[in-house]
């Protein structure tokens, strides 16, 4: 299936889409490349262009990313993207017995990969970062897909699919906290900081 009708089918019609996924053949190299690095793009590419070219607005200070330092927050934004996927993967294989499912690391990369579709299509709202309450909503959207997926590709019965989802979304924060934590060690002043807003 191509890029655009999967995003399409896993946003609009996510039921369906997700038994179709389940049945389909992949491997790590045609869903990184045909899927995860093409999306995980978006927001880092939006938010240098926010941040670093249009800039922002806080608290009635106008503020810009300098470029070396937002260019270099976007490339470790999406390294750890890619990097978090995978992780997120082997959580939801390591977890799938816990909750009567069956261990598979493709099926957990497709969950991880598709359920995220969201969040990443959400990401083109970073271009203008007054805008950020409508990706944070689709970030939610996409734990709903994440608890639709679960039961279906990791054959977790539907009873235990909110207690999966719960377990692996607490291991997401953990997983994005750290990252957060080494992008800004990577490239500090590349966000606003309360101390280091200019007019």
């Amino acid at each position: 299936m191509d890029l655009v009708s999967r995003v399409k089918g896993i946003l609009l019609s996510p039921k369906s889409e997700w038994a179709t996924i389940d049945t389909e053949a992949a491997s790590v190299s045609s869903l990184y490349t045909g899927y995860v690095m093409i999306l995980a793009a978006i927001s880092p590419i939006c938010a240098f262009i926010g941040l670093s070219i249009i800039g922002t607005n806080i608290l009635g200070t106008a503020w810009k990313s300098p470029m070396g330092p937002g260019l270099t927050y976007a490339i470790s934004t999406y390294v750890m993207a890619l990097v978090g996927i995978y992780v997120i993967a082997l959580i939801i294989d390591a977890l799938a017995p816990t909750f009567g499912g069956q261990k598979s690391q493709m099926q957990a990369l497709k969950v991880a990969a598709y359920s995220a579709t969201a969040a990443w299509v959400g990401g083109v709202f970073a271009l203008l970062p007054a805008l950020g309450i409508i990706a944070l909503l689709l970030s939610l959207y996409s734990l709903y897909l994440l608890y639709l997926g679960l039961p279906v590709l990791m054959k977790a019965p539907k009873e235990k699919a909110v207690g999966y989802t719960i377990v692996v979304v607490i291991c997401m924060i953990v997983v994005f906290v750290v990252a957060g934590i080494v992008t800004r060690m990577v490239a500090p002043g590349a966000m606003p900081t309360l101390g280091g807003l200019t007019r």
